[in-house]
């Protein structure tokens, strides 16, 4: 009787590695769509909001490339359709919303959208870094998570604080 060949299996430190991937990824496309997003707001409080997130963001960036050197792993991303669509759904307001009240508003939901997906990922990154006994990569992480649940706390107050309204009322 033959025996078949098993295929290698792949565990929870490749699972994470590939997180990391996506997550390098994700961060680098949304250096990319800040500017414009910053650029294409109606709003100075808009487009200063998105100028600070994207100081952030190099710096998660930066905190990315710094774990995959404790991993000992070159920094590089994986293509990742969720932020690949959510990025372009903010392309999408950008041209279709262009000079409309509803923009500001727009760009705030598709940004939150964005912070949702981020916030989601690191939550799941921490967890298995947790797992894995990676305590120095946690560290890094959290710092991450934490700065992305504050942005999207300040994109909430903007929405709350006024662009919202303004889309209603100036539509009206």
């Amino acid at each position: 009787m033959a025996t078949a060949k098993k295929a290698a299996t792949k565990g929870l430190e490749a699972l994470f590695l590939d997180g990391l991937k996506d997550i390098y990824y994700a961060e680098k496309k949304i250096l990319k769509a800040l500017p414009k997003m910053a650029k294409g707001a109606e709003s100075e409080d808009v487009s200063a909001a998105f100028e600070k997130h994207l100081q952030e963001t190099e710096g998660q960036v930066d905190r990315l490339e710094q774990i995959f050197e404790l991993l000992d792993k070159p920094a590089r991303g994986k293509t990742c359709p969720a932020i690949d669509g959510i990025i372009e759904e903010g392309s999408e307001i950008l041209q279709e919303y262009k000079g409309d009240p509803a923009l500001d508003a727009g760009l705030v939901g598709a940004a939150q959208a964005v912070e949702h997906y981020e916030i989601a990922r690191y939550g799941t990154l921490i967890a298995w870094a947790e797992q894995l006994g990676k305590s120095d990569v946690v560290k890094l992480l959290n710092e991450t998570l934490e700065e992305e649940t504050a942005t999207d706390e300040a994109l909430s107050s903007l929405g709350e604080g006024g662009v919202n309204e303004r889309a209603l009322e100036q539509a009206a």
